[in-house]
């Protein structure tokens, strides 16, 4: 029998380290990190953005930066990570929700700039792509953008609404779509032919 105790990850200890890691300017480098996975913990981040942790919403914004800054996907799962620990979370649906948005140019020199919940900041374009998946059974739209390294916002329904209103009819693999212009890309959103006038 080793006389190593098991670490037990909780909240307290994880938030931490985290200030600890991220005390630089930016985002810390959790691309990096592979320390030992210690478990998971009672955290999950809702459809709509909010935090909980042991079935209580999170009420510090700082709190729920600071953990949003050391998230990452690890295939299908998402884990808070240190340089010294690394636990399991769940996640609804998108870690992060993309609550407005601003509209530079027009038509084809576009560009979309997005700000999520958690305060980061994304312009749409080939490294942060806009997507829309729709319901087998409603067909209703859900619309993502990648923030970083995986992770994405939804994009709630006002800011929806609002890219619907600037949206355009392109030529697209084929195919007339309707969809978006940022940075240079054309993001589909659904084929024309789809929409009723």
């Amino acid at each position: 029998m080793s006389g190593q105790n098991p670490v037990i990850p909780n909240a307290e200890d994880l938030a931490t380290s985290a200030r600890a890691a991220s005390k630089g300017r930016g985002l810390p480098p959790v691309h990096l990190w592979n320390p030992p996975h210690c478990g998971d913990l009672d955290i999950r981040i809702a459809r709509d953005g909010t935090w909980f942790y042991l079935g209580t919403p999170i009420g510090r914004p700082g709190l729920v930066r600071l953990f949003s800054m050391i998230l990452r996907k690890d295939g299908d799962g998402y884990v808070l990570v240190t340089p010294v620990e690394k636990v399991g979370i769940t996640v609804d649906d998108a870690p992060f929700v993309a609550i407005d948005f601003d509209v530079e140019g027009k038509g084809r020199s576009q560009t979309l700039t997005f700000r999520t919940n958690v305060g980061d900041t994304v312009c749409a374009g080939k490294e942060a792509p806009i997507r829309v998946e729709r319901d087998t059974k409603t067909g209703e739209p859900s619309p993502y953008i990648t923030v970083r390294a995986n992770l994405e916002a939804l994009i709630d329904r006002k800011s929806f609404y609002r890219l619907v209103e600037i949206g355009t009819h392109e030529e697209h693999e084929g195919s007339r779509w309707f969809g978006l212009w940022s940075c240079g890309q054309f993001f589909p959103v659904i084929p024309s032919a789809e929409l009723i006038d």
